[in-house]
């Protein structure tokens, strides 16, 4: 028998490939905090827009819309482009609760700090299932729910709609992570189909 994927969901996986500068460690690090469910986050929600990611930023947007290109394969004139973006810290013993980002196309996880030996980040099929059946053993057409490991400098994309956690940290180090959303810039839609939106700045 030959298994075909059918409507598979895209989560992509990229990589900085460099030290973070001390800039930027340091904009990280002392960044103002309010609590979160589980854990806390920076009071600012837009932190890409600060002058010591400015790298970041570049390297977050274009990781974004080569997703979105590869993915999607738009016809028309259409991009990506950062909306909300915020801090998250989990310290050891503290979780990061399940979400999904409403008012958002394709949201991205960046890791500023995290032990890829121990830290994981877990994705799950949500929806109603008439009919369970424990199997044998898990694979990605069985399961509820799979992790990929978090490591410094790993950037995941997703569809903004896919709920995704962090279990309690169990690394002896605070879990650092830049989480962002993003909508579509252009020309959505076709306009002899009459789906044609345009969004502009």
């Amino acid at each position: 028998m030959n298994i075909l994927n059918l409507f598979p969901t895209p989560v992509g996986k990229f990589e900085l490939g460099r030290e973070f500068t001390e800039k930027e460690l340091n904009f990280a690090n002392n960044a103002e905090k309010r609590p979160n469910m589980g854990n806390q986050s920076s009071a600012d929600n837009y932190v890409l827009k600060n002058k010591a990611f400015k790298d970041l930023q570049k390297f977050l947007s274009e990781s974004a819309n080569e997703y979105f290109q590869n993915v999607y394969r738009p016809r028309s004139d259409v991009s990506l482009h950062i909306t909300q973006s915020w801090l998250n810290y989990s310290e050891p013993g503290q979780f990061h609760h399940k979400h999904a980002h409403p008012n958002s196309f394709v949201s991205g996880v960046f890791y500023l700090n995290a032990d890829i030996t121990k830290d994981k980040i877990f994705f799950y099929k949500d929806g109603y299932q008439q009919i369970k059946l424990p199997p044998t053993d898990w694979n990605s057409w069985n399961s509820e729910s799979w992790w990929f490991e978090a490591g410094t400098g790993i950037l995941y994309m997703f569809p903004s709609s896919l709920t995704h956690m962090v279990e309690v940290v169990t690394a002896e180090k605070t879990r650092v992570s830049l989480s962002f959303n993003t909508f579509l810039k252009g020309n959505i839609g076709d306009n002899h189909s009459l789906t044609e939106l345009k969004i502009e700045d």
